[in-house]
This record gives C-alpha cells, structure tokens and sequence, in this order.
C-alpha cells in the first residue's frame, strides 16, 4: 500500500528521461529521473510499509523500480530507497559499476530488493566513509557490521537469501536503514568527522574510501 507520500508520486517527478541504453520493463514508456527528498523532509523518518506479494508485479511498482534505478544512475549513487523518493514502500535498489564516486570499490551488480530482512553474522564491525543522496555534499564515518544475510523478494518476487561481505553488506544496512527511517548520521559515533565533500577531499582523502 502506497502512504499518502507516494500518491503525488507522478507530480514530484522531473520529466522523462533517455533510458540509456536500458531498456524499460513490462513496455513500459522511458524511465523519469524522480525527485530525492532531503534531510529535514518528513518522509526520511518514517518506516515504510511491506509490499504485499501481489502488487509486485503490477505496473505502478515495476515503473517506480525502474524510475529508483534512472534515478540512483543519474546522480552517481551506490542504492536509492523508496523513502529517498516520496515513496512508503519496502524497496530499495543497489548497484556499482564503474562509479566516479568509489572507483576503488568492489562492483556490485543491479539488485532490486523488496521486503528485506536483513540479520547481522558477526560482532565484527568496521568504520567507513559514508554519504547519501538525501544528505548532499556530506560524509561522516560510520561503523557497520561486515557480514550480514539478506531475505527478501526481487523485482520478479522470487526469494533472494544471501551473504553479503564488506562494502556490500555496508550498503545494504544503509538502504535497509532509510526503509526504516533511520539517516546514516543517526549510526555516527563521532559527529567530529562529519564534513562537507570539497573539505573532505582535500584533508581527509586517504582516511578511507566513501562509501555511499
């Protein structure tokens, strides 16, 4: 069920945009770029509700999920969750390939995750650069956990049930955190490392890679 958030969904929207060379699911018309609520916005600190199996595959979630990823592609993001986008819905999108922003990360593949159940597999936790969308031109140092499992449903709603490592495992406590109304400054230990990008990259890059 869409929140009240998501109904002017259609209005928030910039214009369509060129799909890049990636197609639209479901012949759909060309993916738009949506408009990323920001730190302050009401709709960052709420929890999103599950999607219920059956509206998975209508063409309101496939169009949102392929507008989440025209989105996280036109401005460089590591994922993007629903919250970011006006939307109450469990689903968030993750992918890196070739990003400018982390090239030293590891490359995760386009993954789509709906309803994600996400438990921790170790004590172990270790502190990496983060930013976000919704919280522009910022980085702050945020301790994670390094392994965690992930139980949720993809874009087809087939199970996914996997062990993600490191940067990935970062990531997905990231986006799972915004579907529960939580900011990456709300897991900072030490808000003395919090800085803007340009000041970050001319007295703290070396510290650490960011790791949106």
């Amino acid at each position: 069920m869409r929140a009240s958030a998501a109904g002017s969904r259609r209005a928030k929207r910039a214009g369509p945009a060129s799909d890049g060379g990636f197609g639209a699911c479901y012949n759909e018309p060309a993916m738009a770029i949506l408009k990323v609520a920001r730190l302050g916005h009401p709709v960052l600190r709420q929890a999103a509700a599950p999607v219920p199996e059956r509206e998975i595959h209508s063409p309101e979630t496939q169009r949102l999920i392929d507008d989440m990823i025209e989105t996280m592609r036109e401005y460089n993001g590591a994922g993007l969750a629903a919250n970011q986008v006006h939307t109450l819905e469990q689903i968030a999108v993750i992918e890196v390939l070739r990003n400018e922003r982390y090239p030293e990360a590891p490359e995760i593949p386009l993954t789509v995750i709906i309803n994600p159940v996400v438990t921790p597999l170790t004590e172990e936790t270790e502190d990496g650069w983060e930013g976000c969308l919704s919280v522009p031109d910022l980085r702050g140092i945020v301790p994670r956990c390094t392994a965690v499992r992930l139980q949720a449903l993809d874009r087809d709603g087939q199970r996914i049930d996997l062990k993600a490592l490191d940067f990935f495992a970062r990531v997905i406590q990231h986006e799972t955190d915004h579907l529960n109304g939580k900011v990456y400054l709300d897991r900072m230990r030490d808000l003395s490392t919090l800085t803007h990008l340009a000041e970050w990259s001319k007295y703290w890059l070396g510290a650490g890679e960011p790791e949106d």
